[in-house]
């Protein structure tokens, strides 16, 4: 699971998953803040040599560690080490805000001159991060800023994904999976969590009011992931004419993947978001994944880092930068996978796909 799914601190419109809307959604930060192009933060070669003299150092402080923040922690270090920063400490909270409170005063014994953060709980981010605003620290926050927390002031910024962009992008694969006529389940998740609300919104969007031929004949709400296969079940059985499932994450997703073999219902194809190996084997195998959506992971940690050193400089740095999404099918998984986590697909997944 992508666990960077942080609680919604603001939005530009009342948005609920489930909820029609007139006009199409816009990607903003989480207290509303328009979205900046990563591609808009450069540095120059002076400033380089300037951040390579200066002796500076950074942390990471982690919500936890798996594939998709393992990409963007590498990200950053390899930017880091670009800039000549030294990464001093990195921590794994394992999705515990207490964990995490202690991690990052643990850290800040290491005085860093950045520190790097997806917080677990944004409402508790003023006691999280106490250590670091005290410390001093130019805190870059991946996905969401703590509650709070006032840009320019507090933080430097938050680097996230492109979230309508991606939630439009899995509409465009479902559309594609069913050649663009079909009957969709609609599994949103059901949590008051900013990524996921804005991605599963514009799915749903783009789903009634650009692909003509699909409809969706049924919608639930996942609140916890572990219940994922009693959902799907339940709406199969309630609505044998599916033929389109929407997971809003890869790991509930092979859950779902469980519940279509017991059933038998080979003919049903998923779209979901993240890269992992298991729904990457499924997908090149033929199985019943269609399409992945990821956005650039390494990027948001190249970008999140650069971010930090900009500000080390002096520099002010838009509240909300994003990356770009891409659709990753069984003919692009090799350069869709470097593309968004910087290495290569998992050898299970390159071998099932030759």
């Amino acid at each position: 699971m992508r666990k960077h799914l942080i609680a919604a601190l603001g939005l530009a419109t009342a948005l609920t998953p489930a909820s029609a809307m007139a006009q199409a959604p816009v990607t903003v930060g989480p207290n509303g803040e328009p979205a900046t192009p990563v591609a808009a933060l450069q540095l120059t070669d002076a400033e380089i040599n300037q951040l390579k003299q200066g002796g500076f150092t950074a942390a990471f402080a982690w919500h936890e560690l798996y594939d998709w923040s393992g990409a963007v922690a590498q990200g950053a270090k390899d930017e880091f080490a670009r800039l000549g920063i030294e990464v001093v400490a990195e921590t794994d909270a394992g999705f515990d805000a207490a964990r995490q409170q202690a991690d990052v005063e643990t850290v800040m014994s290491r005085s860093p001159s950045i520190l790097v953060s997806l917080p677990v709980d944004p409402a508790a981010g003023a006691s999280t991060y106490a250590a670091a605003l005290q410390g001093g620290a130019k805190i870059v926050f991946v996905d969401n800023a703590a509650a709070g927390f006032v840009h320019g002031q507090d933080y430097v910024t938050t680097v996230s994904a492109d979230l309508v962009g991606i939630g439009e992008k899995t509409a465009e694969a479902m559309n594609q999976a069913l050649a663009g006529a079909g009957k969709v389940g609609y599994i949103f998740h059901d949590a008051d969590f900013h990524v996921t609300n804005l991605r599963d919104a514009a799915f749903k969007w783009h789903i009634e009011n650009t692909y003509d031929g699909l409809d969706i004949v049924a919608e639930a709400g996942m609140a916890d992931p572990a219940r994922i296969e009693d959902i799907a079940n339940a709406m199969l059985l309630q609505n044998p004419d599916i033929n389109g499932l929407y997971v809003p994450w890869a790991e509930p997703a092979t859950g779902v993947l469980s519940v279509l073999r017991q059933l038998g219902r080979d003919d049903v194809r998923i779209v979901t978001i993240d890269l992992n190996e298991p729904a990457g084997l499924d997908m090149v195998s033929g199985g019943s994944i269609a399409a992945l959506i990821a956005d650039e992971a390494y990027n948001i940690g190249v970008y999140a880092a650069r971010a930090g050193a900009a500000s080390l400089l002096g520099r002010d740095v838009d509240p909300f930068l994003v990356v770009d999404a891409l659709i990753v099918g069984p003919a692009n998984v090799a350069e869709g996978w470097q593309q968004s986590l910087g290495h290569a697909a998992p050898p299970s997944v390159l071998a099932a796909g030759n």
